[in-house]
């Protein structure tokens, strides 16, 4: 699998019901889009949840390469280009997951972004990640990214309540709208 998304800042007077009359309208066209695992269409709005900005912020689980590459480069990324100019993609690698059917009834995502510090081994730190993890009660799914090339890795806690005790630690994002592979999950980990 390859974790795949993009940030795109927006001004703070910018009115963010343009980006989720956008979703409404064409969501649904990733439903069943080839390779694609999840993609969850994310917002977040200035002084919302502890946000400092407005951003549209998609997040994309592929199944592999050929879905993303798809995306990116046969047509369908264009949109994002024509509406909002060149972005920065970032990608990861899942260290682990765990969800279930409900992640995809989830109205918010909370991310936890950290970095991997130089060590003599890196044996335990997807143990020591998953420990980071204890603290966050009641989600409906979670997964963690990580990128060698900067050694920073994302946790995403897919949930239905904004804790406040976690305001400071992280991103709350706002779910408009999930598109999946159409497949029942019941509990998929990798945990």
């Amino acid at each position: 699998m390859i974790g795949m998304q993009y940030k795109i800042n927006l001004p703070a007077d910018y009115n963010m019901n343009v980006i989720r009359e956008r979703v409404k309208n064409n969501g649904y066209k990733t439903d069943g889009f080839h390779s694609l695992k999840f993609k969850f269409y994310m917002i977040t709005e200035k002084n919302i949840n502890g946000n400092l900005q407005n951003s549209y912020a998609p997040l994309y689980l592929w199944k592999n390469h050929s879905g993303m590459n798809k995306f990116l480069f046969e047509g369908f990324y264009d949109n994002i280009l024509e509406s909002f100019g060149w972005q920065h993609v970032n990608t990861g690698i899942p260290l682990f997951y765990d969800f279930s059917d409900e992640i995809a009834n989830s109205k918010y995502v909370f991310e936890l972004v950290q970095y991997i510090k130089p060590s003599r081994s890196l044996i335990s730190i997807k143990d020591r990640i998953i420990a980071e993890t204890a603290g966050f009660n009641n989600h409906l799914g979670i997964f963690a990214l990580y990128n060698p090339d900067s050694w920073k890795f994302s946790i995403f806690l897919f949930t239905n309540n904004v804790d406040r005790l976690y305001l400071e630690k992280g991103t709350y994002y706002e779910i408009l709208h999930v598109s999946d592979d159409g497949k029942k999950l019941d509990i998929e980990s990798s945990k």
